[in-house]
């Protein structure tokens, strides 16, 4: 405990690491620029003066910078001093000389970090009559707009960008007060978290493009709190609406898992929100063509379905929320409910659920990765797939710069020094993987190889750690020495994690991953394991149950008269098309529930709209078992009268309760958290993650918006001069607009959006007291390690096979393009490569083939057709395909290939 006093004001601080952050954490405001929590000080930007004593008899004092001063066990400060005020507010006004005068064009204005310390400085009149200071601004890609000459010089971006991820494209060039923040050339920058500029920049050189298209002001916002559901990492978000569009994603805090940062997917993927071209209307093909439907003739279409079934099959997804896939499998019964994934896919699913739910290891949240001593990779390409663990893994392998600063007595906030003193030596990394990957500059070891390969390396490495004295008879294998040595590293490491999953479609490299672990386990490891799925709730369809897509076509086939509902879900992408043509025709009616056009929807009798994760509320559990609450951020209704676009578990319960005969329909979100939590034991705690509709704060609701909030009296004016009532949210503890409780930071955990008094910009998330930051989340683990659980060693049942002329599918992924939803993005479409086949390169000349060849297959008289690229570490007779993007389905990964052609 620190005893700190500020203007004879006592505080009593339980962990702090420098002065700044504690009067922040205490609610007392000190201007501040270069400094950040997450990337620590290095005083550059003079902002945060204060004056120190040494004792109560001290009365004069000295000037230090907060930031670079740490906290003692009795600490003496003042902040209001007449010195140091003055000495802040010349610093900002030399700052701000040649800061061009255009806030209110100037798209961080009402959210800006300068303006804030602008007016807490009391910096409010110019002085300087002279030229000012220009710079020329550059492209950096569809994502992030450049205005250079609103730049202080506080180094926070390179800082970022070259200190923390890595990131060699962007820096610094100029001496003196001639600076300049940018590229070598213009071009879009590679690091798939540049985005985070937006935040980490304090005023307005970098901000967000996709939010300059369709912009509005922040007080002007609708908000709520959210989480990011583009991979199974779960990061959690604050999404902003006005006017029936999402307008800006920005992150919120968590500190177990994103903390200050989200990749740039979750940032900027959310444009298929706003398409035009989305079902918005329930309708009925007739003579093939769609007549919409209104709410009472499309309930008593799907209850005449109903009546007139010999069978109803639900095919659910992994891209809808828990409610939505109980409620299915509640409407169409357990034994005819899948979980909508193919067979190969759920058998991977099914092996990963029962090792993290009987696990005797522990499963870490991205936070507890970076103190992570050594990490092996098995199979993933973490940075394509989970681009924010893969930044996760790049800080552990550079934490042992903390434990050298904490030998040498260098406080952890002391990042350059820290740095100099580390000359950038690291912690182990090694990587098996069928490519290379964007994490390999910074591993030990590269392994490239055939998942095949790569799976009976993992698994003589098992062997190795479970036997020390096992020895690999086979001189063959050129890595016998690699398997001792990564052995040993294991062996002697205090915190060693192993990461693998289910993208690369092997369960034998699922099962390596496992054995090495358990064998960990056998010498007292205290072992993480993570198992990285595709999507944000693959770990809740498991919870639930249920067919694969394939088992489930096969049935619907069984019967004549029979119908399908499809929830979320586009078959096309996970199964063979001339099979679900075939099963399609033969159906009877087939009912199709998403808020994106799909090829499946194309084939539906009855479309059934509904809102997207934007737009409603519901429950996704990620990699680590941690369920997670969503919220929607408006109603699409309110906008546009004739919509009737419902929660997809909205519309299954209506259609349940007409099924019944049940007339009910005052059900509400808490209904159903609470029937899938009695029913489905997995899911028990659930209804612990977040209060109830009718949690109020002093009676009131938590508001959506800003109490600043304006104009929404002219949003219909054209319409009507009357203004129209808000929509009631009768599902959650918020209000739709600014009515009700705003509340600042009163709980920390139910804030829509950031905002604190005299604090516009998101470093007010710095301002929250250290022990209150466990609180920002709304989420539950559903399983957790148990030490005396038992989990058998697996064998390798997979026999490498050299076949003559057959050629090998492995998947590999991409950021923009492999993700479903994204996909529809109009901005991210621009970024997606045309889709080409990777081969070994000596393989493609032996072959004759050049880059841009074209390359033909058929796979069950289905034709695909490829440009070929080069790759000089994919295994011979492999081919590499973008599995995942448009028109390549999930269904050929692993696959053999016979009849591969060149084109001519």
């Amino acid at each position: 405990m620190f005893k700190l006093r500020i203007d004879n004001v006592q505080y009593f601080i339980k962990k702090s690491t420098n002065i700044l952050e504690a009067c922040l954490s205490v609610g007392v405001d000190i201007p501040y620029f270069c400094w950040h929590p997450m990337l620590g000080s290095i005083g550059a930007c003079r902002q945060c003066a204060i004056k120190q004593y040494s004792s109560d008899s001290d009365k004069s004092g000295k000037v230090v910078m907060a930031c670079m001063t740490p906290l003692s066990k009795k600490t003496i400060i003042s902040v209001k001093d007449g010195e140091v005020k003055k000495f802040r507010k010349q610093i900002i006004e030399f700052l701000m000389i040649n800061h061009p005068h255009d806030c209110p064009i100037c798209e961080e204005a009402g959210s800006c970090h300068l303006q804030d310390m602008t007016v807490m400085t009391k910096h409010n009149i110019r002085r300087y009559r002279y030229e000012k200071k220009t710079h020329l601004n550059q492209y950096l890609g569809p994502f992030i707009q450049h205005e250079m000459n609103r730049c202080i010089k506080c180094y926070r971006c390179v800082r970022y960008y070259q200190d923390y991820l890595d990131g060699t494209d962007l820096g610094v060039f100029g001496s003196a007060d001639n600076i300049y923040f940018g590229r070598l050339k213009e071009g879009m920058l590679n690091d798939e978290h540049s985005g985070n500029l937006v935040e980490i920049c304090p005023t307005g050189v970098f901000t967000d493009k996709i939010y300059s298209h369709n912009y509005s002001r922040k007080w002007d916002m609708q908000y709520a709190p959210s989480v990011c559901q583009y991979c199974s990492v779960g990061c959690n978000t604050v999404i902003g609406e006005r006017l029936g569009k999402i307008r800006k994603i920005d992150n919120r805090y968590n500190k177990e898992i994103n903390h200050h940062l989200i990749c740039d997917l979750g940032r900027f993927g959310f444009g298929y929100s706003n398409l035009e071209n989305r079902p918005k209307y329930s309708q009925e093909k007739i003579q093939e063509k769609f007549i919409n439907l209104n709410k009472e003739n499309i309930l008593k279409k799907i209850k005449n379905i109903f009546n007139n079934s010999s069978q109803i099959i639900g095919i659910g997804s992994s891209r809808a929320s828990v409610e939505s896939n109980f409620t299915l499998q509640e409407l169409v019964g357990k034994e005819n409910f899948s979980i909508g994934v193919s067979k190969n896919e759920k058998i991977l699913l099914n092996f990963i659920f029962d090792l993290v739910k009987n696990r005797n290891f522990s499963v870490p949240s991205l936070s507890e990765i970076e103190n992570c001593d050594v990490i092996l990779i098995i199979g993933e390409d973490l940075t394509q797939v989970a681009p924010r663990m893969a930044l996760a893994v790049r800080q552990a392998v550079k934490k042992r710069h903390e434990k050298i600063a904490k030998k040498l007595d260098i406080p952890l906030w002391n990042s350059k020094s820290i740095l100099n003193a580390s000359q950038k030596k690291r912690n182990k990394l090694f990587i098996t993987s069928i490519d290379t990957t964007k994490l390999d500059d910074i591993s030990s070891w590269n392994y490239y190889a055939s998942c095949e390969k790569q799976s009976e390396f993992c698994f003589l490495l098992a062997e190795k750690i479970k036997n020390l004295s096992f020895s690999e008879k086979k001189t063959d294998y050129f890595y016998a020495e690699k398997v001792s040595l990564i052995a040993k590293v294991l062996l002697d490491a205090k915190n060693p994690l192993i990461i693998s999953g289910s993208h690369s479609g092997s369960l034998e490299l699922i099962k390596s991953a496992s054995n090495i672990t358990q064998a960990l386990i056998k010498h007292s490891k205290n072992v993480n394991l993570i198992f990285v799925t595709p999507n944000a709730n693959s770990l809740g369809i498991a919870c639930l149950g249920g067919m694969s897509i394939d088992t489930a076509l096969k049935k619907a086939m069984t019967k004549k008269d029979s119908s399908l509902i499809i929830l979320e879900n586009d078959l096309y992408r996970h199964i063979l098309k001339s099979k679900i043509n075939k099963v399609l025709k033969f159906v009877k009616n087939i009912i199709t529930i998403d808020h994106i056009s799909t090829s499946t929807i194309k084939k539906s009798t009855v479309i059934i709209p509904c809102t997207n994760f934007f737009e409603s509320s519901g429950t996704i559990v990620n990699y680590e078992s941690r369920a997670q609450r969503f919220f929607k951020v408006y109603d699409p209704n309110y906008y546009k009268k004739n919509f009737f676009i419902l929660e997809s578990w909205r519309w299954l319960t209506l259609f349940k309760n007409i099924f019944l005969n049940k007339k009910d329909e005052n059900f509400v979100f808490d209904d159903i958290v609470h029937d899938c939590s009695n029913k489905i034991p997995e899911f028990k705690k659930i209804t612990l993650i977040s209060p109830k509709s009718d949690f109020r704060v002093f009676g009131q609701k938590i508001a959506r918006s800003p109490h600043r909030y304006s104009g929404r009296t002219a949003i219909f004016s054209d319409k009507n001069i009357h203004e129209r009532q808000q929509p009631e949210d009768k599902d959650t503890m918020f209000s739709f607009s600014m009515e009700g409780n705003q509340p600042f930071n009163r709980d920390i955990s139910h804030i829509p959006f950031i905002w604190l008094p005299g604090w516009n910009s998101v470093q007010a998330w710095n301002k929250v007291k250290i022990e209150e930051k466990n609180k920002i989340s709304f989420d539950a683990h559903l399983f957790s390690k148990n030490i005396y659980n038992k989990i058998p060693f697996f064998k390798n049942d997979q026999i490498v096979k050299n076949i003559d002329e057959s050629w090998k599918i492995s998947p590999y992924y991409l950021l923009y393009g492999s993700e479903e939803v994204t996909q529809k993005n109009p901005t991210i479409l621009k970024l997606i490569d045309p889709i080409y086949i990777k081969i070994n390169k000596s393989e493609a000349i032996a072959l004759n083939l050049k880059e841009n060849s074209i390359v033909t297959f058929f796979y069950l008289k289905e034709k695909f057709t490829f440009k070929v690229k080069f790759s000089i570490f994919l295994d011979k007779k492999i081919l590499g395909l973008p599995i995942g993007f448009p028109k390549v389905p999930l269904f050929l990964s692993g696959k053999n290939i016979k009849n591969l052609k060149i084109e001519k």
